[in-house]
């Protein structure tokens, strides 16, 4: 790696640390260069503006996310139970850190971006995931009944739905208290119900027979 992509490597880290931790609106070039120890002068001949840095960011964040969602899906020993897991583990531990303020503050100042990044996790993220579905009803895992479509929508909805504070503000004030919980804790608890669902094993074999 050249001097020039390190120092932009460190610059991208340092920006979307700030932008996780106190939005878009709030973050400012000056604070990413204070942090940074260079002068804005200096930041901007690397990013000629916020929203361009925020976009560069996001570009890493999906380069990553689907070099590993790949390599689970492409790794022809990993059981498929693992797979499915590995792949839910890792859109979580990449997307839960966006907090709902972050997607707030992306659908009302950077609409581009936000627009970008729905259209990447819908078409990429979601799509490996229904091909994932798909192969583990062809290895005799999965119910072959089963609507591969709307467990993958389930799953989406679920998660992005329980991030919206525009979604969640329709509820009694008490129950969005209950809600207060890390985002990586809503993605596990959401894919654990889908996939294991809320009954025990004698509950479950009762309900099968009702």
């Amino acid at each position: 790696m050249t001097k020039k992509s390190q120092k932009e490597s460190k610059i991208l880290d340092v920006a979307y640390q700030l932008f996780l931790e106190k939005g878009y609106r709030q973050t400012t070039m000056d604070e990413i260069a204070q942090v940074l120890g260079m002068s804005k002068k200096t930041l901007y001949k690397y990013y000629p503006g916020k929203i361009e840095l925020l976009s560069a960011t996001f570009e890493v964040l999906k380069t990553k996310l689907t070099a590993k969602v790949e390599g689970i899906l492409d790794n022809k020993y990993l059981p498929f139970p693992l797979k499915l897991k590995s792949t839910l583990t890792v859109m979580a531990s990449h997307l839960a850190p966006i907090n709902p303020e972050l997607f707030e503050d992306l659908r009302e100042y950077a609409p581009e971006v936000w627009e970008d990044l729905q259209s990447y996790i819908n078409e990429s993220a979601y799509i490996r995931f229904q091909q994932l579905i798909t192969q583990g009803v062809s290895l005799g895992l999965i119910n072959p009944s089963t609507n591969i479509n709307l467990v993958v929508m389930m799953y989406a909805a679920a998660v992005q739905s329980l991030l919206d504070p525009r979604f969640t503000g329709q509820f009694p004030e008490e129950m969005q208290k209950g809600l207060k919980i890390p985002a990586s804790d809503i993605y596990d608890q959401v894919t654990t119900i889908i996939y294991n669902g809320i009954l025990t094993d004698e509950a479950r074999e009762e309900f099968a027979n009702a």
